[in-house]
């Protein structure tokens, strides 16, 4: 007979932690193409989750099995306390995949209404979803004569109509201008108030950054990390241009240790508080060394993604 011990938590506690849990998740096509390799993953209830990566490196294949239009090679998932695709669990999701599908010469109304209807939803939510997304005033319009950042909107209004407890977006800014762009971050922000789970993928940086609770970094079909967006980002720090620059790491590194420097781009990277910059100042102008640059720094996502990937910068 198997015990738990005291500090294991139960299933059922974990189920309340996570809204979506894999191990091992593997999709391959035919005998070549490794599309998504052993993911194991785990999206916490209540967050915006950013599922990162480059275009072809696996999002889509991912989420279309956590939804259980596709099936795994190998691996599990749970998604919101159920094996993908069940009735039951699919009830507590809303997703909006690739594209919105809808029918041209409806109007934007009249769609969300057969999709009420499909999935057995009162019709009184269509207004309600409508609102959500500010489609309220453009609802009678035929979904045909929408631009592309309204056609996002009604897609996510249909993925509301259930009320889930888990929303899934695939890209939900791709093809959108800057303002449409703004507009659909600051929609998925609200919406991802309360104990509702925002789980996005995207290829876009600055889009993550600004709306996720946490990351996960895919390449080439792997789960390279999984952590916040502070944590992605690292320790804050100064960066100090001086010459000779020998002789300024020579004093920094006395003062706070050499794993504490480093050198990129001809000026020195120092991990500590920013409010230590005056100390720094006073410390190498003392010893006759030039400063022409103090200042706090932050590693950026876009450097951190990209040394996790393996990607080059401007490709």
């Amino acid at each position: 007979m198997t015990t738990r011990s005291a500090d294991e938590p139960s299933l059922n506690v974990m189920e309340n932690i996570t809204i979506v849990e894999t191990h091992g998740l593997t999709k391959r096509y035919g005998s070549g193409v490794l599309a998504v390799d052993s993911i194991d993953m785990s999206v916490r209830r209540g967050e915006v989750y950013g599922f990162l990566g480059p275009n072809g490196a696996g999002k889509t294949t991912t989420l279309r099995m956590l939804l259980g239009l596709i099936r795994p090679t190998a691996g599990t998932a749970t998604v919101a306390g159920h094996h993908p695709g069940e009735p039951v669990g699919l009830a507590q999701i809303g997703s909006l995949i690739e594209s919105p599908g809808f029918y041209p010469y409806l109007s934007g109304r009249e769609n969300l209404r057969v999709v009420a209807d499909l999935a057995s939803v009162n019709q009184k939510r269509v207004d309600e979803v409508l609102d959500i997304v500010e489609l309220s005033t453009r609802a009678g319009r035929k979904f045909g004569t929408y631009s592309t950042g309204m056609k996002q909107r009604l897609g996510v209004a249909a993925a509301l109509l259930k009320d889930p407890d888990l929303l899934i977006l695939d890209e939900p800014t791709n093809g959108l201008d800057p303002q449409g762009m703004a507009e659909m971050r600051k929609l998925i922000k609200d919406i991802g108030q309360g104990e509702r789970t925002v789980l996005l993928s995207s290829h876009l940086l600055g889009e993550v950054e600004q709306i996720c609770d946490r990351v996960g970094v895919i390449s080439n079909g792997k789960l390279v990390t999984q952590s916040t967006v502070q944590e992605l980002l690292g320790e804050e720090g100064v960066l100090v241009r001086a010459q000779p620059i020998e002789q300024a790491q020579d004093i920094l590194t006395r003062m706070y240790g050499a794993a504490a420097i480093s050198r990129q781009d001809g000026a020195i990277r120092l991990k500590t508080k920013p409010e230590n910059s005056v100390e720094i100042n006073r410390s190498l102008t003392t010893a006759g060394i030039a400063v022409s640059e103090l200042r706090p720094f932050e590693r950026s996502l876009e450097e951190v993604f990209f040394q996790l990937t393996g990607e080059k910068q401007g490709s």
